[in-house]
């Protein structure tokens, strides 16, 4: 049985705060395994998001995508997703737009509703740890990802979601 909420992280655990996304899946894992709400939330973790990806969408009710940003405000940023063809289509490399727009493509079909939690890092070097600001902001997304998967529906999403 395919479960209906997706929650993929993206992020490389070498590069500083570029760890942000797989850290926040790795907090909800360990406290998955203690919650029976949480039996429908599937999370998967990658280095970067591929058009196979695509396929972890199907079948899904909400779909929601976690990546460090440095452009986006302090401490982090729930934005509604649209499928688009974007630059990054033919790269190695997709953005989650991207990869929706994939998925609209070999399903025929619009991709369930898709949000990005967008945590603000500060630095991305190889070899770096994780910096101070990072570590509150990991803190605060945590708990506004606990909030987000108590309430597992569009409506509320899109209400706490910058538009």
């Amino acid at each position: 049985m395919t479960k209906t909420v997706v929650i993929l992280a993206v992020g490389n655990p070498s590069r500083g705060d570029d760890a942000l996304g797989p850290l926040l899946l790795e907090q909800l894992a360990a406290e998955q395994e203690q919650r029976s709400d949480w039996g429908n939330i599937e999370l998967l973790t990658d280095f970067q998001l591929q058009i196979e990806h695509a396929v972890d969408l199907e079948g899904r009710t909400l779909a929601l995508f976690v990546d460090a940003s440095v452009s986006c405000p302090a401490p982090y940023q729930l934005t509604r997703l649209q499928p688009s063809r974007d630059t990054s289509y033919t790269s190695h490399a997709l953005s989650p737009t991207a990869v929706l727009h994939v998925y609209q493509l070999i399903n025929q079909t619009p991709p369930p509703p898709a949000f990005q939690l967008a945590i603000r890092g500060e630095r991305f070097e190889l070899g770096e740890s994780l910096s101070a600001a990072a570590e509150t902001h990991l803190a605060a997304a945590i708990a506004f990802a606990r909030q987000l998967l108590a309430r597992p529906d569009v409506e509320t999403w899109m209400d706490w979601a910058a538009i």
